[in-house]
């Protein structure tokens, strides 16, 4: 190699020189652009001002559905807890009248008979309200125990001709809404190997 394109010079040659000018050279930039082009940007300017206040519009349109969206829905849940019961209620109306007047045929003497009757009428009524709102009796008696819809309170021993497991005596009645289990039956179970 030869020595020359070893050496480092520091003085700038000419072409170093024109280098860094041109990299560093101020642009002239004009300060009015063409008619045309202003002309076509004014117009997607107004453009763009009028498609923002249109989102602005549909987007205060949206806050608001949104808002009575939500007051409806905590309306519509304040009255279904509030009256949820009134169907049932006034099905139980009946069975209220019922025993009002087994309770007036006591007190008139007109014997225990009617006042048998009178309950038992209500008892009907009050088990067909129920049924119409889709909670019935769980039947336990001679069944299999089951944990799912039955609380064993006691077990005695396996009486003759039954089987192990099987509720003997229902000792408060159980009622299910559909499939949800409202109470559990509390029965009494025979024990034994199974």
């Amino acid at each position: 190699m030869s020595r020359s394109h070893l050496e480092n010079t520091s003085t700038p040659t000419e072409w170093d020189h024109w280098i860094l000018e041109g990299l560093f050279r101020p642009k002239v930039v004009t300060e009015e652009p063409p008619a045309e082009v202003t002309t076509e940007s004014e117009e997607e300017e107004l453009d763009l001002e009028a498609r923002v206040e249109e989102l602005e519009k549909e987007l205060q349109y949206s806050k608001a559905e949104t808002a009575n969206a939500v007051q409806r829905a905590a309306r519509d849940r304040s009255d279904a807890l509030k009256y949820g019961g009134a169907s049932l209620a006034k099905r139980l109306i009946h069975a209220a009248d019922l025993l009002g007047k087994a309770v007036e045929a006591s007190e008139g003497g007109e014997g225990a008979e009617s006042v048998i009757e009178g309950v038992r009428l209500t008892l009907e009524g009050l088990r067909s309200s129920l049924e119409a709102e889709g909670i019935t009796q769980i039947e336990a008696l001679g069944t299999q125990f089951d944990p799912t819809c039955m609380e064993a309170i006691a077990t005695v021993p396996c009486p003759p001709g039954e089987e192990p497991g099987t509720v003997i005596e229902v000792v408060e009645g159980g009622y299910r809404m559909h499939d949800r289990i409202l109470r559990a039956a509390r029965v009494i179970v025979a024990e034994g190997d199974s």
